[in-house]
């Protein structure tokens, strides 16, 4: 994690970033009238990132993660299709290509242990095939199961250094919350040839999140909570998901979906990549 004294190397980047983004948002404003609120929260988003990254906070590559997924949920919550169909899939190329950059590093330093990268790599792989699946009509399926094998790799890599489920408060309420949204669905007039499917998907997301929370409660640093709160997200944007596709139309659901979405990649990349790299 670069540190403020860096700062004045990054502001060439920061500059060029700076640029480039009031060209994309002038061209997607061409295309469509700005939403305020919409325009205001994109806007707001890529330029903490741009302060974050000169504070030292973030790193380029962070930076330009947290840039996508703003631009992607824009583009989405505005209906510019060819523009989110580049910004959506882009957010996890370069949150993978942070991962391998990052493990590079520390393996570069000496010896290390490459599990831990290697699942949060497998991670964003399933959850890249997730995005690319759910953006074409029909593909629901295997979207499902995309970001099902993504949620297993977080789980084994949340495992990581502790004990499975170190806090069973956190496992019986992450567990309780999944069956509540699963009855919610199931009332609201779930698929019946979706049922199952939907009944694992829960299942596993509540364990990915019981056991980011455990993970924090045994760490107890501030890295683990920045991932704890990433599974946390993880189930909010997939409860909104679930409730926009089989119970009812919510305002601004993508924008909701997607911004959440990218809250808890975010904070799972940026915590467990800081957390390795102080191990």
């Amino acid at each position: 994690m670069p540190s403020p004294t860096t700062a004045p190397s990054l502001r060439p980047f920061a500059a060029a970033q700076l640029a480039l983004l009031l060209a994309t948002l002038a061209a997607l404003a061409v295309q469509t009238p700005p939403a305020t609120p919409l325009w205001a929260a994109a806007w707001l988003a890529c330029a903490w990132a741009l302060w974050a990254l000169l504070r030292g906070r973030i790193g380029m590559l962070m930076a330009l993660v947290v840039q996508c997924g703003a631009l992607a949920t824009l583009t989405s919550a505005v209906e510019l299709t060819h523009w989110h169909w580049l910004f959506k899939p882009l957010a996890m190329v370069i949150a993978i290509v942070l991962v391998a950059a990052s493990a590079y590093s520390a393996s570069a330093r000496g010896p290390f242990d490459s599990k831990p990268w290697w699942l949060l790599g497998a991670a964003l792989a399933g959850s890249l095939a997730g995005d690319a699946f759910l953006m074409v009509e029909g593909f629901f399926i295997p979207g499902l199961v995309s970001f099902l094998i993504a949620h297993v790799a977080y789980i084994a890599l949340f495992r990581q250094g502790v004990a499975w489920f170190p806090r069973p408060l956190a496992l019986v309420a992450t567990l309780g919350v999944g069956g509540a949204m699963y009855a919610y669905l199931w009332q609201g007039g779930l698929p019946a040839g979706l049922r199952i499917p939907v009944a694992v998907y829960v299942t596993v997301i509540a364990l990915m999140a019981a056991q980011s929370l455990g993970r924090a409660g045994a760490l107890g640093d501030r890295a683990a909570r920045q991932v704890a709160l990433g599974a946390c997200f993880f189930m909010l944007s997939d409860s909104l998901l679930a409730t926009n596709r089989f119970v009812q139309p919510l305002p601004l659901a993508q924008a909701g979906v997607l911004a959440t979405y990218y809250a808890a990649q975010a904070f799972i990349v940026h915590g467990m990549v800081v957390g390795l790299r102080q191990r």
